[in-house]
């Protein structure tokens, strides 16, 4: 699938939803993501963002014909987006251009009037996890994050053999996945911080979170069936935020030899809203550029228009804000600034890798990219590289510092695309306040 432009691309459409045409809304016409929302009394559904709006999709569909197939509104009317995902890129895609068609300026007010009574204020409504999410994998996709971490125990051997070849991944836990803004627990586990002694069993002390870029899996394959590295991109459904939150502590007792468990498994944030791969055309880009005399992917990994437009352009943002600056009135601190675009793999390749051995993925699944670092300090995405294992603390501006995350910390991930020529889209927020 090659990524490709259209009307709904167009910077020049307003909508008639004003919120929508503010120059830093995160969702304007020409972005339109899908989520899943309740009001008071009311059971999920599925809705549509836009300005400072939610399209109710259900309504919206029984509203009018559309033109749609059944299959396609059964699946629109449902309290998850599972049976959209699975009907591949094409079903979100036309739904998204009938929506798109509908909110632009021009309307007729009797037109405005009928979708109006569709539309829901988002300060009204309860964010949830837009899908059923079967399966989680977590992959360790940035050179930069994986070269830090490796450089800080084992400074003469930062990156493992395989790290240029393979695009390493654990299979997390989907239970604990939460939407944003859900509070997020400080877990118990075994520590060793002192080598001549035996572990002992309490909170963590060095609690962190990981930026990272989740990808929800639309169209599955068969069990015993690959995906093969150009088809890799229809069968995604979406972009989303993730904030994997790490006891980092728990995680360097624990991860030998089979690697992350308890250290990562109490909690797992996401954004409530999926940017589709239809409204990202715009800010597709070149994969990673290797560094000279790293080894080509595998055969099954590579492929030139894979290389050509694999990667996607997201500005990633990290914010903290302590109980302290909340009370005083201090607005949160940003502490990291980095690009997915800086990825040693593309959402294809994890993708295909993940299916390489015919494991069968299925609508809904979520695979998040791994923490999201790059070549400076500023764009290291969590605490652990930030402050250097604890031994460079942060400087927040209320005079406290900060090594790792304490009771009362609250972290908020955003992003968004910004090209000239497109008009910038957003991905909401990714946040979560640590509770003791």
């Amino acid at each position: 699938m090659t990524s490709k432009t259209n009307e709904t691309h167009d910077a020049s459409v307003r909508s008639w939803v004003e919120s929508a045409n503010l120059p830093d809304a995160d969702f304007p016409i020409q972005n339109l993501p899908f989520g899943v929302f309740r009001t008071a009394g009311t059971k999920p559904r599925i809705g549509v963002a836009i300005g400072d709006q939610i399209l109710d999709l259900s309504e919206w569909i029984d509203s009018e014909g559309h033109g749609l197939s059944q299959e396609i509104k059964q699946a629109c009317r449902s309290e998850s987006l599972n049976a959209l995902m699975s009907l591949g890129p094409a079903a979100s895609a036309l739904v998204r251009r009938l929506i798109f068609q509908t909110m632009r300026d021009g309307q007729d007010s009797a037109g405005k009037d009928a979708v109006s009574r569709c539309l829901v204020r988002m300060s009204e409504a309860e964010m949830l996890l837009p899908a059923s999410i079967g399966d989680y994998t977590d992959f360790y996709a940035s050179v930069f994050h994986a070269t830090n971490v490796g450089s800080m125990f084992r400074p003469d051997n930062p990156l493992l053999p395989n790290y240029k070849y393979v695009p390493i991944a654990y299979h997390g836990r989907a239970s604990s996945i939460v939407a944003s803004r859900a509070a997020v627990r400080r877990p118990c586990g075994q520590i060793r911080d002192d080598a001549s002694q035996p572990p002992v069993y309490g909170p963590t002390r060095r609690l962190d979170y990981e930026l990272e870029v989740g990808c929800f899996i639309g169209r599955g394959n068969e069990l015993g069936r690959n995906i093969g590295i150009d088809e890799a991109s229809e069968h995604i459904f979406g972009l989303c935020l993730v904030n994997d939150w790490s006891a980092r502590d728990i995680q360097t007792w624990e991860y030998q030899p089979l690697g992350p468990f308890l250290a990562k498994n109490f909690a797992t944030t996401i954004s409530p809203w999926v940017v589709t791969s239809d409204a990202l055309a715009p800010f597709r880009t070149a994969a990673f550029r290797r560094a000279e005399g790293d080894p080509k992917p595998l055969p099954h990994l590579f492929s030139e228009q894979d290389q050509s437009e694999g990667g996607f352009d997201i500005v990633l943002e990290v914010y903290l804000s302590s109980a302290r600056m909340r009370e005083g009135g201090i607005a949160p601190l940003r502490v990291s600034r980095g690009n997915f675009r800086d990825m040693y793999w593309t959402p294809a390749q994890m993708v295909t890798h993940h299916a390489s051995n015919g494991c069968n993925l299925r609508a809904g699944d979520l695979l998040a990219s791994g923490t999201v670092s790059g070549a400076t300090k500023e764009s290291r995405g969590c605490l652990l590289e930030l402050t250097w294992r604890g031994t460079e603390p942060l400087q927040l501006p209320s005079g406290e510092t900060r090594s790792f995350l304490l009771d009362g910390d609250e972290v908020t991930i955003r992003a968004y695309c910004e090209r000239e020529g497109y008009r910038r889209i957003g991905f909401g927020e990714c946040g979560g306040t640590v509770l003791g």
